[in-house]
């Protein structure tokens, strides 16, 4: 099911709640999730009270009037709707709410941090015949879209087009090259190595959500194939060492140490160049006050004859320009061009200066590479260039940074807003939307599941219009 058809799903299950006749599925509904929220976090507990309410709500359904002489897809659609929905009002009590599962997070991230910066592709045998790192980018844009959404299904989705495209580039290249169909063995080292080139903060969260809140009737198939070869990923991943890449195990480790080591110094860079942001501040601030002193001593001068300064004095004049009130040196602040010269300098000197390009598919392609579905992703990777430029160009004191042309009338933080935002996302936040026009806070929402049906159906409406409004808004945009 694609995601226009899961979206058509939801909005026809909150269309059937609407009505009078729903009211029973309203209350045991939110009376669900309430339940959920109010107990302390156990993931097999709550995996397993989610799964048996799932499957008796969608049969419910098949036996209820709302639903008579709907198609097996039109169920099928509700069922999407109906999870959806739950998930994502309990996202956020159900998502990595072990601290097991956080440390795991931590830890996977940080590895997979480590291991990007040496790993090859030959590392994990992978023939020359199947390696195609820049087609693998879009594989890895793929897998890190996962944290954009809250609904298992469009976490599994992003699994599953992550594997679609490397499976499709591993066919190409063996049609291309007379080879034999690739199987498992080619399919699985490629998935390892796109996952830590990606490497997607919370996957190990990720994974157990879709595992314990994907309605398991629907977790079969090419779905469960991939899931478990992303599974097996993982696994690999987590116990990564010496043998697994094919090297010598003093070779890892110095690997591993120098990738340590250029993090490390990494991050250092980016705190020396807040600290230098601070300072530059305090810079500016002590000249405008020796600015001021020199106006005052000007004009002072205008109304006195003129008198040459002994030596001492143009000593002592130079020595009050040259400090601030706490003789602070002024250090000259670096501008935006010789930023950009001397890093085009050190990229140069770089052994695999192509590497740093990886990141950027559309900087090699060509006019007729592209596609209309490359235009969102060029139009937020513009937006992105854009606000990050102008940030640096505020914080290093210029007034009229170059990259911006002096008709854009879109504000710079409007590449916030320009993320097209996730289905599930913005039913998440339909309940925060009604209670704030209620005037009701999360401390009333036990007594409104309490209350009478007619109130459970008015809330859902609200939310529906709240709904449809924003897809409206979003049209006319």
């Amino acid at each position: 099911m694609e995601n226009t058809d899961v979206f058509l799903g939801l909005h026809d299950f909150l269309e059937r709640m609407r009505q009078p006749s729903a009211a029973d599925f309203v209350k045991s509904i939110k009376s669900f999730i309430v339940s959920i929220s109010n107990n302390a976090p156990d993931p097999d507990r709550d995996s397993a009270a989610v799964q048996e309410f799932l499957a008796n709500m969608e049969a419910a359904f098949r036996a209820h009037p709302l639903w008579a002489g709907c198609s097996a897809e039109e169920l099928d659609s509700a069922g999407e709707g109906l999870e959806k929905y739950v998930m994502t009002k309990l996202f956020t009590r159900v998502f990595a709410s072990l601290p097991d599962d956080k440390k795991c997070d931590e830890e996977l991230y940080e590895k997979m941090a480590l291991v990007q910066q040496f790993v090859r592709p030959e590392y994990l045998d992978i023939m020359p015949t199947f390696q195609n790192e820049t087609s693998w980018l879009l594989a890895q844009k793929e897998l890190q879209k996962i944290n954009m959404y809250k609904a298992p299904r469009d976490k599994l989705l992003c699994i599953l087009n992550c594997c679609k495209v490397i499976n499709n580039l591993l066919l190409n290249a063996s049609i291309a090259s007379n080879e034999n169909p690739p199987g498992a063995d080619e399919f699985l080292p490629v998935l390892i190595y796109v996952t830590i080139k990606a490497n997607p903060p919370q996957l190990h969260s990720n994974l157990l959500y879709i595992q314990r809140y994907r309605s398991q009737s629907r977790l079969v198939a090419e779905a469960a194939y991939f899931f478990t070869n992303m599974l097996s990923a993982e696994s690999f991943i987590s116990n990564i060492d010496a043998k697994a890449l094919s090297m010598e195990e003093s070779e890892f480790q110095n690997n591993m140490e120098s990738a340590q080591a250029l993090l490390s110094g990494l991050s250092t860079d980016m705190d020396g160049l807040s600290n230098l942001n601070d300072q530059n501040a305090g810079h500016v601030h002590g000249e405008q006050l020796i600015d001021s002193k020199h106006q005052a001593r000007n004009s002072k001068k205008e109304k006195e004859p003129v008198m040459h300064p002994k030596s001492s004095e143009r000593k002592s004049e130079s020595k009050k320009v040259t400090f601030a009130k706490d003789q602070t040196p002024i250090t000259k602040v670096p501008s935006l061009s010789e930023l950009e010269n001397k890093g085009a300098t050190m990229l140069l000197k770089e052994d695999k200066a192509s590497q740093v390009f990886r990141e950027y598919p559309y900087l090699f392609a060509q006019v007729g590479d592209l596609t209309i579905n490359d235009v969102e992703d060029l139009l937020n990777n513009y937006k992105q260039l854009v606000f990050n430029y102008v940030c640096l160009s505020k914080g290093l004191g210029s007034a009229s940074p170059s990259l911006l042309s002096s008709n854009l009338h879109t504000p710079v933080i409007d590449h916030v807003e320009t993320v097209k935002e996730p289905e599930d996302q913005k039913i998440a936040e339909l309940n925060d939307e009604s209670h704030k026009d209620t005037g009701m806070d999360d401390s009333s929402k036990n007594v409104l599941v309490s209350g009478d049906e007619d109130v459970e159906s008015h809330l859902l409406q609200v939310e529906v219009d709240a709904h449809q409004g924003r897809r409206n808004d979003e049209t006319s945009q």
